[in-house]
């Protein structure tokens, strides 16, 4: 067993950071690595007991998704508004029926045209997240359409593994069964979310002193796989209790110090995961079934461009978004290998299906940062080859869109809340149900307050300039930035990109609208308003000024202790330590004195005055400690001990 996750480990370690080194996702080592080790490449597996690696691969999922519902939060759900969901819902049904007619097309028959309708709907978080954060495009307006989206078809993802295995394991599809899963799915995430919310974050606040990060991280997992086992027991998914528990976390105020603890033990379980999945992967087959890997791959790439910029249109996003938004969703990722995973266990899919899957996700994974870029050129062709009449009738409709947004809600709506208000209400009335209710509630906004009090600008403020299309980011000025300590005026950060700065959060303390007189220090956080150019041209500047510090670094400015010897003829003789310029000139501290006498004095007296053969200890910068040294005429530095 050991020698199995040695291998796995080091060969997963290595083909990692080569990914790494060419700039590519992680998870194509993981899977390549899988390849290297699996019994497919060199006639034989390294790993001797493959069972083992598939329950790892199994407890990597657990992890994965647990990772994914701390990420994920039902309130989220509610904010990301109508842009999310049907864009979301467009991508989902869109490119569903596109892979069950691929698949069709292809000769696969039965469970093979619905799993494969699953695997190609869903785009993968992790590329996307990763793709835009290395791209410096996260604060652009796009990015939060893509994560909406992403957090709508994740939901969905667990939803389609309920629904996909239940399916399968009767082989018939019932629209009563289907009303039933979904119903008793409801019920199941609705009664421990409740209980989750009432109990964990008040157990958390009261133990907070003793919970340090090694027992949060044992206790944060412990829940885990308790849900795991309850959801199992209930008849779902163990992927399911996972996600369950970590979308629980995530409403508390240590969901991003859980997410921080367990990052470590999912990257590991998650990297055996993956490698587990290129094990699976046989060269051969992939040369074999060359055409439908190809067909398939683009019928991702094009379907996810176009039902992603449909639905991002429809739901009243400007064109550069929706383009932005499609051109960026264009993968399949782990949601894929876990669908194609629950195929083989079930044993409902073809063989074959497993591993063309895997290889469409790398293709395209592979593919999306270069697709990514095609994006401004496409909108720059549009806009020159669409006619008046279109641009005006797209301004027209996402103006309508917008406007609609603001308007009070239905009065459909308006009447759905007051009856789950008077609901609430009666049921609050029982004994003790008001004070579960009242405890649910406080935990339940505990997060948002809290973000709401280091929010950078009011919300209101922030609304009106998103509306104004203008983007707002958030910034930290790094340690080893040669912004820190400099005026803005100095650094003409406005002049330079365009971009406004309208608050430095420093500590507890804001200061609004700064001026040019204002510094900059390590740990503010920047609060900038501008368009998405204005904000990369910050973004850009920011990385130059960490550059620069870096070239800087190879001056030695580490701190050594030293001494000297005062000679007769020096100027330093006859003055005391205080008028000496030996701190300010020489940028160091006595740290002692020795006399000829033999006396030594420990923290010397300021008004001390240096005498000739004094032996002088001090602490400091070596290259400027021997610049000092040369200006004071000392010709002969004794070697004290």
């Amino acid at each position: 067993m050991i020698q199995d996750l040695c291998i796995i480990m080091l060969t997963a370690g290595i083909t990692s950071l080569l990914f790494k080194l060419f700039k590519q996702p992680v998870v194509l080592g993981y899977i390549v690595a899988g390849i290297l080790v699996g019994p497919h490449v060199l006639g034989e597996a390294w790993v001797s007991n493959e069972e083992n690696v598939e329950t790892w691969g199994e407890i990597g999922v657990l992890f994965l998704l647990f990772s994914l519902g701390l990420e994920f939060s039902f309130k989220k759900l509610l904010k990301v508004g109508s842009t999310a969901i049907i864009g979301a819902g467009v991508i989902v049904v869109g490119m569903m029926v596109a892979g069950m007619l691929t698949a069709h097309f292809l000769g696969l028959g039965g469970m093979n045209t619905l799993f494969l309708g699953g695997m190609l709907c869903m785009s993968s978080t992790t590329i996307v997240f990763k793709a835009i954060e290395e791209a410096g495009l996260r604060s652009h307006r796009f990015a939060g359409v893509c994560f909406g989206i992403l957090i709508v078809e994740d939901l969905f993802a667990v939803v389609l593994m309920v629904l996909l295995t239940s399916i399968a394991v009767k082989n018939e599809f019932e629209g009563r069964e289907l009303l039933w899963q979904v119903g008793k799915l409801v019920m199941y995430i609705a009664l421990w979310f409740v209980l989750g919310i009432i109990f964990i974050p008040t157990f958390l606040k009261k133990f907070k002193k003793h919970l340090n990060d090694e027992t949060l991280t044992i206790f944060s997992i412990g829940l885990c796989l308790g849900m795991v086992l309850l959801a199992v027991q209930s008849g779902f998914s163990s992927a399911l209790g996972a996600f369950v528990m970590g979308s629980v976390l995530a409403e508390t105020i240590d969901a991003e110090r859980i997410e921080h603890l367990v990052q470590p033990v999912k990257n590991i379980f998650g990297s055996i995961f993956f490698v587990s999945v290129g094990m699976m992967i046989d060269p051969v087959l992939l040369l074999q079934y060359w055409l439908p890997i190809t067909i398939i791959t683009v019928v991702v790439i094009v379907g996810q461009i176009f039902f992603g910029c449909f639905g991002t249109l429809l739901s009243g996003q400007p064109l550069r978004v929706a383009l932005q938004t499609g051109f960026s969703l264009v993968q399949i990722g782990e949601f894929a290998f876990i669908i194609a995973n629950l195929g083989q266990s079930l044993h409902v899919t073809d063989n074959s299906l497993y591993p063309i899957v895997v290889a469409v996700s790398v293709i395209t994974t592979f593919l999306t940062p270069y697709i990514m870029k095609l994006a401004y050129p496409t909108l720059s062709f549009l806009e020159s080859h669409m006619s008046h009449g279109t641009k005006k009738m797209l301004d027209s409709y996402v103006e309508k869109r917008q406007a609609s947004t603001k308007k009070q809600k239905p009065s459909w709506v308006t009447q759905i809340d007051r009856l789950v208000k008077y609901l609430l209400l009666k049921i609050a009335m029982a004994p003790g149900i008001n004070h579960l209710l009242r405890v649910f509630n406080e935990n339940l906004y505990a997060r948002e307050r809290l973000a709401e009090s280091q929010r950078g600008l009011e919300r209101e403020v922030e609304d009106s300039l998103i509306s104004l299309e203008m983007n707002i980011a958030e910034v930290e000025v790094p340690e080893n930035s040669a912004f820190a300590g400099k005026a803005l005026k100095e650094l003409n950060i406005r002049n330079v990109t365009g971009a406004n700065i309208v608050r430095i959060i420093r500590g507890g303390i804001n200061i609004n609208i700064p001026g040019g007189n204002h510094r900059l220090y390590p740990g503010d956080r920047i609060i900038l308003a501008g368009s998405d150019t204005d904000v990369a041209a910050f973004q850009k500047l920011l990385e130059t000024s960490l550059a620069h510090i870096e070239q800087d670094d190879s001056i030695n400015t580490s701190i050594v202790l030293d001494n000297f010897t005062v000679n007769a003829d020096s100027p330093l003789c006859g003055k005391s330590i205080i008028r000496s310029g030996i701190r300010e000139k020489g940028n160091c501290i006595v740290m002692g004195l020795v006399r000829p006498s033999e006396d030594f004095y420990t923290n010397p007296d300021p008004n001390l005055v240096i005498q000739a053969d004094d032996i002088i200890i001090v602490a400091g910068e070596k290259q400027k400690m021997n610049e000092f040294f040369a200006q004071s005429a000392i010709s002969n530095p004794k070697i004290w001990s």
